[in-house]
């Protein structure tokens, strides 16, 4: 630790904080420190979760995908070295974003993104598990970083049962529980309820239902878009929305149909349109660096 400027904190997780850091050493990289206390590791699962964090992130190498360098430790906590998001999350920039939701492109580039990202994750037999705004963050760009892989999993199978996640992004395969199989599928499910969620503000479904409700095909089905969203323009990224939210995990859209969905289509390239001529940063760089 003695090698790196602590600068500003960054968040607080449920084992310890994360805070902005510069290398002493020239050239200067700026990096996210997470400091993990050992004892709390200890007292959940004997880190087992956090080794396969560790071992799953430290073989991920995507522009869309926060990169793990490497960790180091002492006797009271260990202290993990991850690309700095300087753009913050995802879920702070859409609670202050005008009426609490994205513009339509904006919203397709950050779903483009994370589908690019999941695309990518699946192709390594890795199901995230966990998608959801306060998991992505966003570069300097304000391109999207997959972050938090505390209940990601390899599995080259793809079939687990492991009950995990957020509640209102749970698939209902994981919401049943007992011990139901579930593939990445569950990934689409979650892209289903972000989407919506970020064109419109709100969840698809009332995010006071229980992961139960959600489960029951038929009451989910009385859930699901109570609140019929009118400024949306079409072709509307709710149909896209309605495809991935299906109860079979098989009849959900492929994640190369989501990016091949005309809404993201054309508000990805109205976006592009609209940054040429400026000059680009690159986002997959190994760390950001300072000029004195």
């Amino acid at each position: 630790l003695k090698d790196f400027e602590i600068g500003k904190g960054l968040g607080k997780g449920q084992f310890g904080q994360v805070h902005m850091v510069r290398t002493k050493a020239a050239p200067n990289y700026i990096l996210a420190i997470k400091c993990i206390k050992k004892k709390k590791l200890q007292a959940l699962d004997g880190g087992k979760q956090f080794r396969r964090e560790v071992e799953i992130q430290s073989h991920l190498l995507h522009p869309n995908i926060l990169r793990l360098y490497g960790y180091f430790f002492d006797e009271e906590q260990v202290y993990l070295m991850l690309e700095y998001a300087g753009g913050g999350e995802l879920f702070r920039k859409l609670r202050d974003a005008r009426d609490g939701r994205f513009d339509e492109p904006t919203a397709a580039k950050y779903i483009a993104q994370v589908t690019d990202g999941l695309t990518y994750l699946h192709s390594k037999r890795i199901i995230h598990r966990d998608i959801k705004p306060e998991n992505l963050l966003l570069s300097l760009n304000g391109d999207i970083k997959i972050a938090d892989f505390g209940w990601s999993v390899h599995a080259p199978s793809d079939r687990r049962t492991t009950h995990c996640g957020t509640p209102i992004y749970l698939a209902p395969e994981i919401a049943r529980g007992k011990h139901e199989v579930y593939s990445r599928a569950v990934d689409l499910w979650a892209l289903g309820v972000l989407i919506y969620e970020l064109v419109t503000g709100d969840p698809p479904y009332d995010s006071n239902a229980q992961p139960r409700s959600v489960a029951n095909r038929r009451t989910f089905l009385a859930l699901l878009f109570r609140r019929s969203p009118t400024s949306l323009t079409p072709p509307s990224p709710i149909f896209s929305t309605s495809q991935l939210l299906k109860h079979a995990p098989s009849e959900r859209l492929p994640l190369p149909k989501v990016k091949q969905h005309v809404w993201i289509q054309r508000h990805v390239r109205t976006s592009r349109s609209s940054q040429s001529g400026k000059t680009s940063q690159g986002s997959s760089v190994s760390a950001t660096t300072v000029e004195h």
